[in-house]
């Protein structure tokens, strides 16, 4: 693995992506200790990246040759080549001081290709679990190593909540998502509703859509009792920065599911769910414990 570049100008490359970023990730993270801060800051800067990458009005070919220069990129961070980037040089530290898997980042960059093609719509369930697998579960399996915890106990909570958080962004995003032509509500729950529409926008508008909604809202719920469960399993100290993802995800779809039906098909709805400073008050709250 060779080098090239100043580390100031990495962290301040990070720190840039990060500091324009008003998620819930970037408010639990906070809490952390300053090395492991900076771990944090490094994968959430790639995973922004690689979110970019999918997500840009570029075409396909375009799309994939970013990503696949982030495979490349990670092979050079596992000894295979130059490392280039400045967002790949500041993921040199954390996978030596943390263990990072190779397995993980790649899955990101897998999940980011699902999105960067054509819109995904109506998966099978199976699709779905990998999508969410890796997209969500792969980035808390490489949070819970920076965290403390890169065992089995760790991975069962990046597993179960990385799910939970991943389901509650799609009941949250059903509108934004249709605007793009993208349906992540599975197939399975819409042959179950006698939902048979060719558009996202028309399953928003379908007499059952409330229903099918609620189902999947559900699922979630199952996830976040199942996240709860790993969590007593961990050290809680440790855990803190997932207690508080948690926490703000959990209030999020409690708040969407107390909503009427008649709500649910508003394009709206995000705006009504944990703000900023409430997500604030959370972190500090956990901070304290």
């Amino acid at each position: 693995m060779e080098f090239s570049g100043p580390p100031d100008l990495d962290h301040a490359e990070v720190e840039a992506v990060v500091r324009n970023a008003s998620s819930s990730f970037f408010w639990a993270m906070r809490i952390l200790p300053r090395h492991k801060r900076s771990a944090i800051f490094a994968v959430y800067a790639f995973c922004r990246n690689v979110d970019d990458i999918a997500d840009e009005e570029a075409p396909l070919a375009q799309k994939q040759a970013g990503l696949d220069e982030w495979r490349r990129e990670i092979d050079a961070l596992y000894g295979e080549g130059e490392v280039r980037s400045p967002l790949a040089r500041a993921l040199a530290g954390p996978i030596r001081d943390y263990d990072l898997m190779k397995a993980d980042f790649e899955a990101v960059i897998d999940g980011m290709a699902m999105d960067a093609g054509e819109p995904i719509f109506a998966p099978s369930v199976a699709e779905l679990d990998l999508y969410c697998d890796r997209v969500a579960c792969a980035v808390g399996r490489l949070c819970v190593h920076i965290f403390g915890e890169p065992n089995s106990r760790g991975r069962a909570v990046a597993d179960a909540l990385g799910r939970a958080l991943q389901l509650t962004n799609i009941l949250r995003d059903v509108h934004e998502d249709a605007e793009r032509g993208r349906l992540y509500l599975p197939r399975d729950l819409l042959d179950h509703h006698g939902i048979r529409v060719t558009t996202a926008e028309a399953v928003t508008r379908h007499p059952a859509y409330p229903a099918l909604w609620r189902d999947l809202a559900r699922r979630a719920e199952d996830a976040f009792s199942r996240a709860r469960q790993a969590l007593q399993r961990c050290d809680r100290r440790k855990m803190r920065p997932a207690r508080i993802m948690m926490e703000v995800y959990h209030r999020d779809l409690t708040r969407m599911v107390a909503l009427p039906d008649s709500d649910l098909a508003d394009p709206l709805v995000s705006k009504r769910l944990v703000g900023k400073g409430e997500r604030l008050l959370i972190a500090l709250r956990y901070a304290l414990l």
